[in-house]
Formats: C-alpha cells, structure tokens, sequence
C-alpha cells in the first residue's frame, strides 16, 4: 500500500495536477485515424469480401450420410422444450435425422 502512495505522489508531483497521464494509443499525431481508416477500406474490407466468396461462393454441398437406425443413436430421454420436443434447437430437416429417419427426400442432380 505504502508503494502505491509513493506512486501516486511521484505521478502527482511531475504533473502538478490531480490529472494521470494519458497515453495516446492510436497513434502519436491528431492525424493517425487516417491510417486506420486506409487500412481498413483497403486490408479490412477485402478480407471480409474473400472470406464471403470462399464460405458461400465456392462452397460444395456436403452429401448426407445414409440413415442407419442404430439403437444407440437418436436417443430420445425426455423431449426438447421447444417445439413438439422432437427436433434439436438448430434442426436441419435436410442433414439432421429424427428417430424414425429424415423428414426430406434427398435431392439427385
């Protein structure tokens, strides 16, 4: 505790006001956003673009795994609160299985 004091004093002393120092963590001139502001409408936003294109653009549909009505999988102790308690929160009708199979048909191209 002594040693905060002895801190907060030597703070106190160089300043000569009750005011910290305040340190500039952008940058050490008036001007530095503008370089934030080039790096993010040229580095920034042209990450994002490509990220979309890769995720969404040229992404390939996954094929769903044939159903199997194993006895362990698709256990149903006590149903979901939500819904008619047979669907998980974030249901796919397409890729995810209910006890009984799939509730669509799978697409043939």
């Amino acid at each position: 505790m002594a040693a905060l004091v002895r801190n907060c004093s030597r703070i106190l002393a160089q300043n000569g006001s009750v005011s910290a120092p305040v340190r500039n963590m952008s940058g050490h001139t008036a001007d530095s956003y503008k370089n934030w502001k080039k790096a993010f409408f040229f580095a920034a936003i042209p990450v994002i673009i490509l990220g979309h294109v890769n995720a969404f653009g040229m992404a390939e549909h996954p094929k769903r795994p044939e159903f199997k009505e194993y006895d362990y999988m698709r256990i149903r102790t006590k149903a979901f609160p939500w819904g008619d308690g047979n669907h998980s929160l974030f249901h796919n009708p397409h890729f995810n299985a209910l006890p009984d199979g799939y509730e669509t048909e799978e697409e043939h191209h």
